[in-house]
């Protein structure tokens, strides 16, 4: 599901897409939410609704990884990498590890 098929299922599925708005932390910025939104709404089709917090759990996973830079296992950032694809985030952060940023102190 592109971005534009995102926006057209919300606009045919109003019901389902206000559901979705619920699962919006306090602390979420648009930034932050709009991404994860569309990350629920392209992958709840492969969720029933008893797996929902599962659903719900794989975006947040998604979103700590692309925004605050935390770690998870390989196999699950590869999962949620997969679920994410085609979903663009704009001015996304860098981060380096520790090792990268002593590496590249040394090279001065």
């Amino acid at each position: 599901m592109s971005s534009a098929d995102v926006e057209d299922f919300i606009q045919q599925n109003r019901g389902e897409a206000e559901r979705v708005e619920t699962f919006r932390g306090y602390w979420e910025s648009w930034k932050h939410w709009e991404p994860r939104r569309e990350f629920i709404l392209r992958n709840m089709c492969d969720f029933e609704n008893g797996q929902m917090d599962h659903l719900l759990s794989l975006s947040m996973v998604w979103a700590n990884n692309v925004f605050l830079g935390c770690r998870y296992s390989s196999d699950l950032l590869e999962k949620v990498k997969a679920m994410a694809e085609g979903i663009v985030v704009e001015d996304a952060p860098v981060f380096k590890t520790r090792d990268e940023i002593i590496k590249n102190q040394q090279g001065r």
